[in-house]
């Protein structure tokens, strides 16, 4: 029996919501699961994740498969990472006590730069919404000297006349 860890769909049409579950590999998609380890709901901006880190990593250890989707949500939530410092634990490259640091200073570092990346995205979403008031603003002034040439082109007959006559007698 392959266990395999996955998504299961559930929301209406264009508006998916995923439970991540851990299924046998014959089941299908929808249909009867073993045990619920997270959920993922990929319409938020960023996308919001709730993952019981522990339950994932003991059925990674028993030799679950996670599908491409669930490797790359783990991996964003440090499971597979965990998983690699414990394996070099059980091989005695270092003890428990260095891998829970290592694991902390990697996980502060993580929400760190995931912070940063929100307020980037929030920089540009205020950034859209006040370029859109410059746009008028730049209609007005662009009417405007469309009626201040009006003038100047009937007083232009005479300019260009006297530029005729210096162009020759250079």
């Amino acid at each position: 029996m392959a266990v395999k860890i996955r998504l299961q769909r559930h929301g209406s049409k264009k508006r998916p919501f995923y439970f991540i579950v851990v299924a046998d590999g014959r089941a299908p998609r929808d249909g009867k699961f073993i045990q619920k380890i997270g959920t993922y709901n990929p319409l938020t901006v960023p996308a919001t994740i709730q993952l019981d880190r522990q339950k994932a990593l003991e059925w990674l250890n028993k030799g679950a498969i996670p599908t491409d989707t669930v490797h790359n949500i783990l991996s964003y939530k440090g499971v597979l990472y965990l998983k690699h410092l414990l394996r070099g634990v059980k091989l005695g490259l270092f003890d428990d006590a260095t891998a829970m640091t290592k694991f902390q200073t990697w996980y502060a570092e993580h929400e760190a730069k995931i912070a940063s990346t929100n307020d980037t995205h929030k920089k540009a979403q205020a950034a859209k919404k006040v370029y859109v008031p410059v746009v008028k603003k730049v209609a007005e002034v662009v009417e405007a000297p469309v009626e201040v040439e009006a003038a100047e082109v009937a007083e232009a007959p005479e300019a260009p006349a006297a530029e005729a006559t210096e162009t020759p007698a250079e």
